[in-house]
């Protein structure tokens, strides 16, 4: 692509962030019911195997599972004891919150067509699940093959409660519970529902051709979100700990992690369910699926031992924290890789990417002078850019991986365009995410502090916002 053409493509994306921080109206147009006999008799006649259904409400649970206890112990366990339970009430509420705007609107932003916006945004066709019904499907991946449709919302869902579960590591310690509520109600509107609509939105096999979400346009490839879920909400987080400022105390007290056991009992709930995750965005339980289970085994495991061997050369001895932290990392790298990657192309990113988020973990941080409570930044969205560039180069059947499917071909024969192709356009979902999330969170951080406020006042983080700001403690001495 020309770089007039790309270009051009950021001035789109800019203007429709513009647009999309206006209420977003979608008009369904009636058809002709030629037309739509037309169109019925052409469709394929879908079939829902119960096998996949059942794969497919595990996943769904696996899911839900790593946001709920999973990334709330973990993230509890990083913090001092004082801000456990706020920790753990944000990362519980969002989740109830988010699933409750899912099935209102979200699921309609991110999955039907938004005609003219369809680029950037889908449309209200489906809001408050309107359609959707018992009978209604899903088509997966093969042609004809489909899942009821309520369990693609579900599964759908738990991406859309854990991606913005994952931002509040950034600024954990100090921000009013209002605020993180607030936010999340804006970033997962203007944020997420458009950002899993430019990667994933599209017309399924049966209709392969049909206008497809921006990033999907590219031809970039993002098995289970690398760019959705994890650039996406590092980012964010970024912005987030900048905007707030660090924590009072910040490299003069003592911040160490309160608890261990339990960010390795919640870094190990979610390595359980990572499995749901990569292996359930197959949508379908066949050879895929378990290509994106080994994948994801064996990614984290080799990122933890990376994590580790750098940890001991660097200052002498390996970590728990470090070995959850190095997994984490290597479960990010390997998810837009799950699917597409071969078992030894997910080793290798794994020992890659735990080098990497360690530099900017305990080098570029320290550098910068930023506070990232809990290394958002530094795991999930450097974590998730290693992960979506090596994608485009290990997805080639030449080093192991499964190639792309090209579905404009009768037999939806795998292919590749070559390393330079796939790269440049999986680097250009990366840079999308980067500003479609980076600029938009940045504004919804300032509207959020107009109206609410963003940081509790010193004396509050001081006493710890368990019981300034719940009333009550984690622990109680006997």
């Amino acid at each position: 692509m020309s770089i007039s053409k790309f270009s051009s493509t950021f001035a789109r994306l800019g203007a429709a962030s513009a647009a999309l921080l206006a209420p977003v109206v979608a008009f369904a147009q009636e058809t002709a019911p030629a037309a739509a006999d037309a169109a019925a008799a052409a469709a394929p006649a879908f079939t829902m195997d119960k096998g996949d259904n059942t794969w497919m409400l595990v996943s769904s649970a696996l899911v839900l599972l790593m946001t709920i206890p999973g990334l709330a112990l973990f993230y509890g366990g990083l913090v001092r004891a004082k801000n456990m339970l706020s920790v753990l009430m944000q990362v519980f509420m969002i989740t109830a919150v988010v699933s409750l705007i899912w099935v209102t609107y979200g699921y309609s932003l991110a999955f039907t067509d938004g005609g003219s916006l369809n680029s950037f945004i889908g449309g209200f066709s489906k809001a408050f699940l309107a359609g959707v019904n018992t009978s209604s499907l899903a088509e997966t991946f093969s042609k004809g093959v489909a899942i009821p449709e309520y369990t693609f919302i579900v599964f759908q869902m738990t991406f859309a409660c854990i991606t913005p579960g994952l931002i509040v590591g950034a600024f954990a310690e100090r921000i009013k519970f209002s605020a993180v509520m607030l936010f999340v109600v804006l970033w997962v509107t203007f944020i997420y529902f458009p950002m899993a609509h430019m990667v994933w939105f599209w017309g399924g096999p049966s209709s392969y051709s049909s206008p497809s979400g921006l990033i999907f346009s590219y031809g970039a490839i993002d098995f289970a979100g690398g760019t959705v879920v994890h650039i996406n909400a590092g980012i964010a987080g970024l912005v987030g700990a900048i905007m707030l400022g660090k924590r009072t105390g910040y490299k003069k007290e003592i911040m160490a992690p309160h608890s261990m056991t339990l960010t390795m009992v919640g870094a190990s709930l979610l390595w359980v369910g990572w499995f749901g995750f990569n292996a359930g965005s197959n949508l379908e339980a066949n050879s895929y699926a378990s290509l994106a289970m080994i994948n994801t085994f064996v990614a984290a495991a080799a990122a933890a031992v990376s994590w580790c061997i750098v940890e001991t050369f660097a200052r002498g001895k390996a970590s728990m924290l470090g070995a959850a932290s190095g997994a984490v990392a290597g479960l990010v790298a390997v998810t837009p890789a799950a699917g597409f990657a071969g078992p030894m192309g997910s080793i290798v990113l794994g020992l890659i990417v735990s080098p990497a988020c360690y530099f900017f973990v305990d080098v570029v941080k320290n550098k910068f002078n930023y506070d990232d409570s809990l290394d958002v930044f530094g795991v999930h969205c450097v974590g998730g850019i290693i992960g979506a560039i090596g994608t485009g180069i290990l997805v080639n059947p030449a080093l192991g991986g499964a190639g792309i499917v090209d579905y404009s071909t009768p037999d939806f024969a795998a292919s590749y365009a070559g390393t330079a192709t796939q790269v440049w356009a999986q680097l250009k979902g990366v840079v999308t995410t980067l500003v479609w999330s980076g600029v938009g969170s940045a504004i919804l951080y300032k509207i959020v502090d107009v109206i609410v406020g963003l940081r509790v006042t010193q004396e509050a983080e001081r006493e710890g916002l368990d019981l300034a700001t719940h009333g009550e403690a984690a622990y109680h001495s006997s």
